[in-house]
């Protein structure tokens, strides 16, 4: 086989030596005063900028697949993350909740037309259902599922109250009462009262004659000193409803009350919830929230 011989290019010197023996025959002995400049290899600058060029391909690989897996994490829910699974955080589960349909033409509570902020729907289609595994209390079955009076009262603790209460929700037209209670596997007690009246103007009266900032101004059964909840997150507040919720304070009694009270339009809800020794604040907070958007 004949050996190919490469045929350096006369206008790309080999190396740097060539380039100086060049400039030394055709210009004789250098001044030793002037600098020799050398021309940088072209062939040089080519290898130099091939590996740039593989190394800035290796960068964005890793870039890509950085975003990629990040994406997926961003994507996943905790429990599918490697290492990041967590036990529940303590939320109820729910058979599937809906808002009963309303009567043919009618307006929602919260409509800017509804003048009034009646909730054409029936009221006891608005309660919150029983959790999956909690047993109802029967109690609050009412007549015909409405509840009265007297039985709603008794949520408060000082007889002088529940008169007050009484005479209050009489002289503003209260309509009805629907509730529903429940007690769950881990001993925590529910109670859910829905006070309906005229219009949203009369309900709003009633919610403040009966909460203030700082604590309920009546106070309810089991709870000795009850403070607003700070604890509780705002985020998980619904548009176009008031809340006001409290928690009982060290030291409890036997149990450790929560309580909320919301407006919604013609409306009026009392949430009571308890639990031997400490009350769960996730479970609290789930209940009211699903409520509040039942009401909304």
């Amino acid at each position: 086989m004949t050996e190919e011989r490469q045929t350096p290019n006369p206008t790309e010197p080999a190396d740097a030596t060539e380039v100086t023996a060049a400039a030394e025959q055709s210009s004789g002995p250098a001044d030793a005063s002037a600098p020799v400049v050398l021309p940088v290899s072209p062939v040089r600058d080519r290898r130099v900028l091939r590996a740039v060029l593989r190394w800035t391909a290796v960068a964005a690989v890793f870039a890509v697949c950085g975003a990629g897996t990040a994406y997926g994490i961003v994507r996943m829910d905790r429990t599918d993350v490697p290492g990041l699974a967590t036990e529940s955080d303590g939320r109820w589960t729910y058979p599937e909740i809906t808002r009963p349909p309303l009567p043919p033409g009618s307006l929602g509570p919260l409509d800017t037309k509804n003048w009034a902020g009646s909730h054409y729907a029936d009221l006891r289609a608005l309660l919150l259902p029983v959790p999956t595994g909690a047993t109802r209390d029967k109690a609050l079955r009412g007549t015909g599922g409405w509840l009265a009076k007297q039985d709603f009262l008794d949520v408060y603790a000082k007889n002088a109250d529940r008169e007050k209460i009484g005479q209050l929700l009489t002289d503003y037209g209260l309509r009805h009462i629907a509730a529903r209670g429940w007690t769950t596997a881990d001993g925590t007690r529910t109670g859910i009262y829905l006070l309906q009246f005229d219009t949203s103007v009369v309900a709003e009266d009633v919610y403040g004659e009966l909460t203030q900032y700082d604590s309920p101004v009546y106070p309810v059964r089991g709870a000795d000193v009850t403070e607003f909840d700070d604890g509780y997150p705002s985020t998980a507040d619904v548009h176009g409803i008031e809340r006001y919720a409290y928690a009982e304070v060290k030291p409890y009694g036997a149990a450790q009350v929560r309580q909320a009270y919301l407006r919604a339009a013609d409306t009026l809800a009392v949430i009571v919830q308890s639990r031997k020794g400490t009350t769960p604040a996730i479970p609290f907070q789930q209940t009211v929230t699903l409520q509040s958007q039942l009401l909304g």
